[in-house]
């Protein structure tokens, strides 16, 4: 029996080094630097509204610099990494491997150019204008989008973890003096917001995506589909949210704290 636990023993070792690359050849067939990226500047974006409309003038002086010291890219993407090794430890990585670094790539290209063309107010107009005349003219693209994304819950996922950010973004004002609500109050004021999250995420996810994925054939998007209804597409979902989410609540309770102590002349 000691010998067989042993080579048990043995072999794991072996295994472990082999699954963290496989993970790690996820992470960059996914494109979790580019993306990371593109969430800092979209922190950036965000940071800045935040300090246009809780701080001073005299406040909002030294606050670029503080919002930049919170998105700081090489440690957000060292979180995300750690979370998503973990939850996907147990999954087997084959069939992600064979679709993403094979003809998910180009799925993966497109999302990420989407994503970082949509910082741009005006191109995020325009692609809701064009989900609307698609959708209106009934696009076979337009159900494979909302397919996609009734399959997956972005919906509710992406709604979920918007409220939480925003509810440690309160608890980390809270904790630096700059907020006087109790949790429930907190709570109050979150679920406040929760339909109108609903119908931003909602028109932001659809017109995102159509303009994300029309150059893609229809066997691409089919496939797709298809992997996220799998056992380990479903694991990978829930690994991306659960990495991206911890992420996003970690960076929301620093800007509440930066942002109270910045009310108070303090720096983080």
């Amino acid at each position: 029996m000691r010998a067989i636990w042993a080579g048990c023993v043995a072999l794991m070792l072996l295994a472990s080094p082999l699954r963290a690359g496989e993970i790690d050849r996820l992470m960059v067939a996914l494109k979790f630097a580019e993306t990371v990226e593109i969430m800092r500047a979209e922190g950036l974006r965000y940071g800045g509204g935040v300090g246009d409309e809780m701080l001073s003038e005299a406040e909002r002086a030294r606050w670029d610099r503080v919002v930049d010291r919170v998105y700081d890219v090489e440690r957000m993407l060292v979180r995300v990494q750690t979370r998503f090794a973990e939850a996907m430890e147990e999954t087997d990585t084959a069939p992600l491997l064979g679709f993403f670094e094979g003809q998910g790539a180009e799925v993966v290209a497109l999302e990420i150019a989407g994503r970082r063309a949509l910082l741009d107010d005006a191109t995020a107009a325009v692609a809701k204008a064009r989900y609307a005349e698609l959708a209106a003219d009934g696009a076979p693209l337009v159900d494979k989008v909302t397919t996609l994304i009734a399959e997956s819950d972005l919906i509710e996922r992406n709604v979920a973890g918007a409220l939480n950010a925003n509810l440690v973004f309160y608890r980390g004002l809270a904790d630096g003096g700059g907020l006087t609500l109790s949790e429930d109050e907190m709570l109050a004021e979150i679920w406040a917001q929760e339909t109108e999250m609903r119908d931003e995420t909602r028109d932001w996810m659809q017109a995102y995506l159509t303009m994300a994925y029309q150059p893609l054939s229809q066997e691409v998007l089919d496939a797709y589909i298809a992997l996220y209804r799998s056992p380990a597409g479903r694991q990978l979902n829930h690994a991306l949210f659960a990495a991206f989410d911890a992420m996003y609540e970690e960076l929301s309770y620093q800007l509440g704290r930066a942002t109270a102590l910045a009310m108070e002349g303090e720096d983080l």
